[in-house]
């Protein structure tokens, strides 16, 4: 069975308003600020910041759409100032020509603009003679130049839910002009909410999945009711194998849900904790190609350095955070080599989980003894009463002394506690 045509499913789906949008219910549902903006045509310039997949690119053609402004899309890494320049001439032209039509320019991937194409770009946006709507997998504070920003609304989209992407998916089985309305398709709710899943988040992941799947299926005759006896309809039957194999077409399947996730983080961290770097490196690279979340595995590894190395390797943790920084400014797929790095430094540390034992038993102490006071000679006492009852009184300022001071600083009850002894 085959259902290509020429465009492909999710670009067939695309809402054309608001009332067929799902998600990011935080900035365009009712009364929320994007939509009372866009509903009462106080249009400024936006920048879209999220992951890929999620509607930055649908929701600009619905404000367009909406305010019936020109609506031209932009590639930021295929165009450049000359392109922007002619774009902006004919923009001027329309606003103050005969149509007096706003126009919206829409960059994808602003942040692959390097800064002498964001300031070309700049006093159009500052004048008014086009509407600028940037969208962005990348933090807008580290790519977008200053001024720009300034004179933008960032707003933040997120990863859909799986109840959005089911939404979704409903949407494109029930279409009959648009989607696979005409087809007579039969598929569990638990396998809509494992195409969901194993989507990311990413309403085109989810969309090409299911077309790829439904493409790919034989219709089967089968019997209609009772009442009808001898006569069969032709039904796509689509299971969670079909699913799978689909997506494993474009990309790994990673369960982010399901038992192999936890797996897989737990070989990875127990590679690294048996300094074998290469299986390290293996694991990780299964997570990321499978499309986990790099921070989520940067958070592991910052984890990591310290239950795992600690003091044995005080850097290890200096090198995990600066991996987690990297993911954060920069994202996935340029900061697979920042977690490499940090993974492989991790794995050939020496390790210690001297740290992780003592708060274990510093935190067993501090859940029983909660009704222990702050010793009286190391509380601050702000006002007069406090200090004439003895707050700080007698307590010996270290930096004054040349050698080591003799005081203490646990509550009596738990004097001579050693929690980093092994």
């Amino acid at each position: 069975m085959t259902t290509q045509t020429q465009q492909p499913l999710a670009d067939r789906m695309r809402p054309r308003n608001f009332e067929e949008y799902v998600g990011q219910e935080e900035i365009v549902g009712k009364g929320k600020l994007l939509r009372k903006l866009v509903e009462h045509d106080e249009l400024s310039s936006f920048i879209f910041w999220g992951p890929p997949g999620v509607g930055k690119t649908t929701l600009a053609q619905i404000i367009a759409h909406h305010s019936n402004a020109h609506f031209v899309i932009l590639s930021a890494v295929e165009s450049g100032k000359k392109e922007l320049t002619k774009l902006v001439k004919e923009a001027k032209d329309r606003l103050h020509g005969l149509e007096q039509q706003k126009t919206i320019i829409f960059i994808d991937e602003i942040h692959r603009w390097n800064k002498a194409q964001q300031d070309a770009l700049l006093p159009h946006v500052e004048k008014g003679d086009i509407i600028l709507i940037g969208a962005t997998t990348e933090n807008p504070s580290f790519e977008i130049i200053g001024p720009l920003l300034s004179r933008s609304r960032v707003f933040i989209l997120k990863h859909l839910s799986e109840d959005d992407l089911v939404k979704i998916i409903d949407q494109a089985l029930g279409d009959t002009e648009r989607g696979l309305g005409k087809y007579q398709i039969e598929i569990k709710i638990e396998t809509k909410q494992l195409l969901a899943q194993l989507s990311g988040g990413d309403a085109r992941t989810a969309l090409n999945g299911l077309e790829l799947a439904v493409g790919s299926k034989k219709p089967h005759p089968v019997p209609l009711l009772r009442k009808e006896r001898g006569r069969t309809k032709k039904v796509i039957e689509i299971r969670s194998s079909d699913i799978k194999e689909a997506l494993q077409r474009t990309h790994l399947v990673f369960d982010k849900k399901g038992e192999e996730f936890y797996t897989i983080i737990s070989a990875l961290h127990k590679s690294m904790r048996g300094s074998d770097a290469n299986a390290s490196l293996y694991w990780l690279a299964r997570m990321l190609e499978g499309g986990a979340d790099p921070l989520y595995i940067a958070r592991r590894v910052l984890r990591f350095a310290s239950e795992d190395i600690g003091m044995a390797n005080s850097e290890a943790m200096v090198q995990a955070n600066t991996a987690y920084d990297a993911c954060h400014k920069i994202g996935y797929p340029e900061c697979s080599v920042h977690l490499a790095q940090a993974v492989v430094y991790c794995a050939k540390s020496k390790k210690s989980n001297l740290l992780y034992s003592a708060y274990g038993k510093a935190s067993k102490d501090a859940k029983e003894t909660s009704h222990l006071g702050v010793p009286i000679h190391l509380r601050n006492a702000p006002t007069k009463f406090m200090k004439d009852i003895g707050y700080g009184k007698e307590y010996k300022y270290n930096p004054d002394f040349e050698s080591e001071v003799e005081q203490e600083y646990l509550p009596e009850e738990l004097r001579g506690r050693d929690y980093l002894k092994k």
